[in-house]
């Protein structure tokens, strides 16, 4: 890598990819972006950015970046970033995927010379727009440190968790939890709402106390107003589940709570909700409360 000031590259512009790396290009970072479906990489090079045509010219940068959606995907494009005459000095993924999915892409790019860094991202496109987004990292400890200015750039948080894997399954249990307090959310809400309560009226009381949370208060709007505008999908929510249970089997830990979730966000993919937002948990619960959905929300 060059003494100079690193040259960044991102790999992977879907929602979240331009949302992070358009919080490094708005702050004066060059960037370099690529995209299998090379359209995607326009509003970033509207911002700033440089597109190139083949993931090998990514190679060039010192620092690659990686957001794709899944653990298959990460190993493909790993492999097309070190295929090139020229190779990253560190890549760093964003993306949720499989502790053993990211320990092949590690020794992978070890194996070319290269430095890794699992950094999965808590917060949708939106919460990342605002500069609230949480990322845990880990890696080696010297690499954290080189990319971490350009982590709290893109982050309100950047925690170290260790030297291997220890992220991947710190951003799963997180997942885990933010499935869990959704369908608990929407049980609670619609029992009250079979019971009489208007659903804004009693969103409001329960922002107002203690079990309340910013991201509860946040998508409050969202739940009311049934818009399922997707921030996260059931399915991607679905993935998570499904890599965090195999985790947790692995490591003989019982989730009795995850794992009843988990057959839940399976049903309500069943029944169409499979590409709307995650949310959309509520109107599975509603229906078979017997609550009468109404179909402007």
């Amino acid at each position: 890598m060059s003494s100079e000031v690193p040259s960044l590259g991102w790999l992977g512009t879907g929602r979240m990819g331009t949302a992070l790396a358009g919080r490094l290009i708005d702050a004066g970072e060059r960037v370099t972006v690529w995209n299998r479906t090379s359209a995607k990489t326009a509003p970033l090079v509207a911002r700033g950015g440089r597109a190139v045509e083949r993931i090998t010219d990514l190679g060039e940068c010192d620092i690659v970046f990686v957001t794709v959606s899944g653990p298959h995907d990460l190993e493909e494009v790993v492999a097309g970033l070190l295929s090139g005459a020229s190779r990253p000095g560190i890549i760093v993924d964003c993306s949720t995927v499989s502790a053993s999915a990211s320990a092949r892409a590690r020794e992978a790019a070890a194996a070319a010379g290269t430095g890794f860094l699992a950094a999965p991202v808590s917060g949708n496109p939106h919460v990342v727009a605002e500069g609230a987004a949480c990322i845990v990292a880990s890696g080696p400890a010297g690499v954290f440190r080189r990319v971490k200015p350009y982590l709290d750039t893109m982050a309100r948080v950047a925690v170290y968790a260790g030297e291997d894997e220890q992220s991947r399954l710190a951003k799963l249990c997180h997942n885990l939890y933010l499935g869990m307090m959704v369908q608990a959310l929407v049980e609670v809400t619609s029992l009250a709402e079979k019971g009489g309560t208007d659903r804004s009226a009693f969103l409001e009381y329960l922002n107002g106390t203690v079990v309340s949370s910013e991201w509860v208060r946040k998508r409050t709007g969202d739940l009311v107003s049934r818009d399922w505008t997707p921030t996260f999908t059931t399915e991607l929510l679905r993935k998570d589940f499904d890599l965090g249970l195999d985790a947790a089997r692995s490591l003989e830990v019982p989730m009795p709570v995850a794992g009843l979730v988990h057959q839940l966000i399976q049903s309500a993919i069943g029944i169409g909700l499979r590409d709307e937002d995650f949310l959309s948990l509520y109107d599975q619960q509603a229906r078979v409360a017997g609550l009468v959905l109404d179909p402007e929300g």
